[in-house]
């Protein structure tokens, strides 16, 4: 049996045509050295410490916009303001337009760059006869333009949109920081507010009383010590009105920072609203961080942009192919540059193969290697911090509202306490040390009250931030995993 033998594609135009056509079809395309990119695995549980056993049901808090869970008239104006006038919000931005400069810079140099040059020269003629010779060209330039076989500038190129989404969630992840920390301050401001208030109350009851002790002293009815227990507590409620003062300007001067301009007094003033401030935020599982969460994304894209890295590196070792050409007229008198004969091309193809380069290449994939490592390390630190952010603000929510509870029934049994004190004290049967010694414990579990009040709501915030909320208006949240797109040219 004679084997049978397979002919030669050179033999036959149709076959030569479609290897021809197979040939430009590889080298348009070109071919990539990027590792195939997954995202690693998360190094956290797969549930929140203590959650809900609906909690999978709840809606992330990345799909609640910072207007629906701010829900104070007032501090939704703040925020607004903000969102136009924070400094750190505006260079975040200008770092996304940056961003969007150098992606497309290096996709530019996928495309040839065309020239037009215009050249005149003089010297000396060859032969010594002491004529000037001069000779005038104009034309079309094709600067050396690589064409890209083995992906080493489309994987600089995916290197560069990686990091321009890395810069959009940077700007994501600032917003959301700065609409958490107003709300913060402005809470605090509200508090302090509140015990500016119940320092004044308590200053002028403590006035009375020193008074009515005064009164008391002189007539010989009360003793000496009274009178210096009375006038201990006057000065200590003074102490603390001014402190409340301190803290009080220290938050308007906090909420003016992040604003960027100065506030109307009537978006400062405390109200009975603030404490319904906030809306609740549902605790949502622990995967929701990943895909939705800012500082988290970032983190990927940066590994992604990372991981494009070392494709370049690779691409490094294989040859470049580089095209340069031109087309134009060339004369020795200007009046015969656009004359016939005086046309003329020249194509100049280069392919450059790394032969020795004293290591600079092993050494530069070395690096990206190591830069992706790195970049994985602080995508798995940015999920356990996310994490753990998360599992505090659940631990608080729970703590701080029995926290509340008691206190407010604390304070409610010291008020009491104080009636019945003042009570006895104006009938003959106790002390006026008894007296002091309540209102000293009233002033003290009202303050704790409102500051484990502000704790709480504060709590809600951190809670809303850790799980990525407040970067998206309601009209502009996307469905988690949505295709990203590269911006626009």
């Amino acid at each position: 049996m004679h084997k049978a033998r397979m002919p030669s594609p050179f033999l036959f135009p149709r076959r030569r045509a479609r290897w021809a056509a197979a040939v430009c079809a590889l080298l348009a395309a070109g071919c990539s050295f990027v590792p195939t990119y997954q995202r690693p695995p998360a190094p956290i549980p797969a549930s929140f410490p203590g959650a809900a056993a609906d909690s999978a049901q709840s809606l992330p808090a990345a799909d609640i916009a910072w207007q629906d869970f701010v829900q104070d008239t007032r501090l939704r104006a703040i925020v607004a303001r903000a969102l136009d006038g924070n400094r750190d919000l505006r260079i975040a931005a200008l770092a996304i337009e940056q961003a969007r400069a150098q992606y497309q810079i290096r996709s530019a140099d996928r495309t040839p760059t065309i020239n037009l040059a215009a050249n005149a020269s003089r010297q000396p003629a060859a032969s010594g006869s002491g004529s000037i010779s001069s000779l005038y060209s104009v034309g079309l330039g094709l600067a050396s333009w690589e064409i890209d076989v083995f992906g080493r500038i489309a994987s600089l190129e995916a290197s560069a949109l990686a990091q321009f989404f890395a810069t959009e969630e940077a700007r994501n992840a600032v917003q959301t920081s700065l609409v958490a920390a107003i709300a913060n301050a402005w809470l605090s401001l509200q508090t302090n507010d509140a015990l500016l208030g119940l320092t004044e109350r308590t200053l002028a009851t403590r006035e009375d009383s020193l008074r009515l002790t005064q009164l008391r002293f002189d007539q010989g009815v009360s003793s000496a010590l009274d009178l210096r227990q009375a006038q201990s507590l006057t000065a200590a409620a003074r102490a603390t009105l001014a402190q409340q003062q301190r803290l009080r300007a220290l938050d308007v001067n906090a909420l003016t920072l992040l604003v960027g301009a100065p506030l109307p007094d009537d978006l400062l003033h405390s109200g009975a609203e603030a404490a319904v401030a906030l809306a609740a935020v549902p605790a949502g599982l622990p995967s929701d961080l990943l895909t939705r969460r800012p500082d988290v994304r970032q983190a990927e894209q940066q590994l992604r942009a990372a991981n494009a890295q070392i494709g370049a590196a690779r691409a490094a070792f294989f040859p470049r192919i580089a095209l340069t050409a031109s087309a134009g007229t060339a004369s020795t008198a200007l009046s015969g540059l656009f004359k016939g004969g005086s046309w003329g091309w020249t194509l100049a193809p280069q392919a450059l193969l790394p032969i020795f380069d004293g290591g600079r290449n092993e050494a530069n994939l070395q690096s990206a290697q190591v830069a992706r490592e790195a970049a994985l390390a602080q995508y798995e630190k940015a999920i356990q911090v996310a994490f753990r952010e998360t599992a505090d603000a659940l631990a608080g929510r729970t703590a701080l509202a029995d926290q509340l509870d008691a206190t407010q029934a604390q304070a409610e049994a010291e008020a009491d306490r104080l009636r019945l004190a003042d009570l006895r004290y104006r009938n003959g049967i106790a002390s006026y040390l008894d007296v002091l010694d309540a209102q000293r414990a009233l002033f003290a579990t009202q303050q704790a009250l409102a500051q484990i009040r502000l704790a709480r709501q504060q709590n809600e915030v951190a809670l809303f931030k850790a799980l990525g909320g407040g970067w998206e208006p309601a009209e502009a949240i996307a469905p988690a995993g949505q295709q990203r797109q590269p911006p626009a040219r």
